[in-house]
């Protein structure tokens, strides 16, 4: 199938300012990956900007292989004990208010990961008591105690996207499960009341917008504060393919769905990431 050419209106140039440049500086003196370089972010000097960046901990190599995902599958490194004050070092040597923690999937670890979590969290606020910490995280295989492992060092937002509508999971997800994520985000507003959750999803992979309505009811019955809905852009020919390109008209009806099923913070348009502004999306939710 041939590949749909994107559309101007998705596309931005990578500038790069003083600040990306000294992030770029950082991370490579201290051997960290970022999601925003990795992936080449559009938005990643706008984040800069405000003082936000997302940090990849763990590797950057995969134990799955989602179809959408241009993160690498394979054989993952291993763990660098210094990785947490790493981190915490960066984000103060780069004076971030805000910072998203995320990682690949690491189900070839013990506790899959949620102790590097924690251990980057308890540094961080540690070295930067002001800073606040959004986490990104795996679905733990769905196990209530690994989740607890990370929510229990305080992140100020806890975010777990379910990526997909329901009927797509088997085809953009096999490993995952739509119940699963559903049922992590509803453990951590149970067992966490006051702590902020957070997911997001892709659009153009077939899904309807009645399918997308139905995924903003399930994540608000799970109390789920903020959600982000970004174009999904195939990485390569061996990703899953664009099935439409959504329009700024079509995003003005995705807000207006999530909103009509209840969702308090909804950001979505073409070029919205799971962490794009984050930390004013995270202040919006502070009423």
């Amino acid at each position: 199938m041939e590949r749909k050419r994107l559309p101007d209106y998705l596309k931005r140039g990578i500038i790069d300012t003083e600040k990306t440049k000294l992030v770029r500086s950082i991370l490579k003196h201290k051997c960290l990956n970022t999601v925003c370089e990795a992936a080449r972010c559009p938005n990643k000097a706008e984040c800069y900007a405000k003082n936000t960046a997302t940090f990849l901990i763990m590797g950057n190599i995969c134990t799955r292989n989602c179809r959408f995902c241009n993160i690498s599958g394979g054989t993952p490194q291993s763990i660098d004990p210094q990785e947490p004050l790493k981190v915490a070092q960066a984000i103060k040597e780069l004076n971030l208010e805000y910072a998203v923690i995320t990682s690949v999937t690491r189900d070839d670890l013990p506790l899959q990961g949620a102790d590097c979590f924690r251990n980057v969290i308890l540094e961080t606020k540690k070295l930067c008591p002001s800073i606040k910490i959004e986490v990104l995280t795996p679905d733990f295989e769905g196990i209530h105690d690994l989740i607890d492992i990370v929510a229990d060092a305080n992140p100020d937002v806890f975010n777990h996207n379910i990526e997909t509508v329901r009927r797509l999971y088997p085809k953009a997800r096999p490993l995952a499960k739509y119940h699963r994520s559903l049922d992590f985000l509803n453990h951590i507003k149970e067992k966490y009341p006051n702590m902020k959750t957070k997911s997001g999803l892709m659009v153009g992979l077939g899904e309807t917008f009645d399918e997308l309505k139905q995924t903003f009811f399930d994540l608000d019955a799970v109390g789920c504060d903020i959600v982000t809905v970004g174009q999904y852009m195939q990485p390569t020919k061996h990703h899953l393919p664009v099935e439409k390109y959504y329009t700024d008209k079509d995003f003005e009806n995705v807000k207006q769905l999530a909103k009509q099923a209840g969702i308090k913070q909804i950001v979505a348009s073409g070029l919205v990431r799971s962490s794009y502004r984050a930390f004013e999306t995270y202040n919006d939710t502070n009423y």
